[in-house]
């Protein structure tokens, strides 16, 4: 099968649509299937064996680090001569919608991926614009032949835009990479340095530092007594976040090894965001053998169940993000209770499963075979 993946971000970009759109290609190379990634550029044109055609793009205001794509003629010669069975757009929105269209003119069946709440950034951003994207995203996927949802709560807000088809497609996690047997106890004793006699306990924060991850609640988690924070990634927050934690330990952004080592090496993870449609990063710390504290909204919904594999704290009451972080800094046992039970709830949610699902139910039934197609020759973007 050749499948043409269309996505608002990939390499060097590092974030949940681009490790998606990473392990599909991965696996997708693995079992035989060819592939061709279009994105936003500057960035490599190949992926492994996989062609990337780079396209335009704009830096957003106060997020240079973000490629943001922009319409260009490149997406419909490039599908054009990828002659895809299937065009797979990846957390559609302005190249999504061009890789929309170039389906359309082919006569090939497009499948949309939703992943990203635009709204909810937009309001944790104060852009007052969530309800004209709103209905450019519902546009989007209510011209998609199938539309994925990665959570309960996305499809009911995809419901709410009048999208039907809707099915539920998860995310994998890499669990010989995050794996409890990677913890370094010196590591953590290096963390473990703040004040006091009495044993330290590491919280910790993985992902992004962006304003809709609602990272200026850790201020909260800070001030429980015995309790060190460790914040781990990058983005446009660090400075403002380094203000306003100066106790805690940065360690910027870890990919791999590190990143795994990190995570295990925590006695809690916690996620404030509330407008996650996933949260990738719960299921990472569950491989990890890491207790959860996560928001009792959207993605988490799926992923923890309250007192069994996390605990779920209420964004409607300002005190139970802290509330639930001292009940777990202060009771060892519930800890390594909940991540043993985290470990074992996400076992089986492998990518290769994960995808070789999304190909025998998702892209077979849509696909048409297509005439052979000669090798693409990506060009970077101007």
């Amino acid at each position: 099968m050749r499948v043409a993946l269309v996505s608002e971000s990939f390499l060097p970009q590092v974030n949940g649509v681009t490790n998606t759109v990473r392990h599909v290609v991965d696996r997708l190379v693995a079992t035989g299937h060819q592939a061709l990634v279009v994105a936003p550029g500057p960035g490599p044109d190949h992926y492994g064996p996989t062609p990337v055609v780079r396209v335009r793009s704009a830096t957003l205001p106060g997020y240079r680090s973000f490629a943001l794509g922009l319409p260009d003629r490149r997406v419909g010669t490039a599908l054009a001569g990828f002659r895809p069975d299937l065009v797979h757009l990846a957390s559609p929105v302005s190249l999504g919608a061009c890789g929309l269209r170039a389906a359309r003119r082919l006569g090939v069946p497009a499948l949309a991926v939703y992943q990203t709440d635009l709204a909810g950034f937009a309001h944790r951003y104060g852009v007052p614009v969530g309800g004209l994207l709103d209905a450019w995203v519902g546009g989007l996927h209510r011209r998609a032949d199938r539309t994925l949802v990665p959570s309960a709560a996305s499809r009911a807000q995809l419901a709410a835009l009048g999208v039907g088809g809707l099915h539920l497609w998860g995310r994998g996690v890499e669990l010989a990479l995050f794996d409890p047997r990677h913890r370094s106890d010196d590591l953590h004793a290096r963390w473990a340095a703040g004040p006091g006699t009495g044993e330290r306990v590491v919280v910790g924060y993985v992902g992004r530092l962006a304003a809709e991850k609602n990272l200026h609640r850790l201020a909260e988690v800070s001030r429980i007594p015995g309790v060190d924070v460790v914040v781990v990634g990058d983005g446009p927050l660090r400075h403002r976040l380094e203000r306003l934690l100066p106790a805690a330990t940065f360690t910027g952004m870890l990919r791999g090894p590190e990143l795994a080592r990190a995570f295990t090496s925590l006695d809690v993870f916690v996620h404030p965001g509330e407008d996650e449609t996933f949260c990738q990063t719960v299921q990472e710390a569950q491989a990890s053998g890491v207790p959860v504290v996560a928001a009792g909204a959207g993605g988490p919904l799926d992923l923890v169940e309250h007192l069994v594999t996390g605990l779920l704290y209420d964004p409607a009451d300002p005190r139970s993000l802290r509330r639930s972080v001292a009940r777990l800094a202060g009771d060892p046992l519930l800890r390594r209770s909940l991540g043993r039970a985290g470990r074992a709830a996400v076992q089986g949610r492998t990518w290769e499963a994960l995808v070789d699902r999304l190909v025998t139910e998702h892209y077979l039934p849509l696909a048409r075979p297509s005439v052979p197609a000669g090798p693409v020759r990506p060009r970077r973007a101007a």
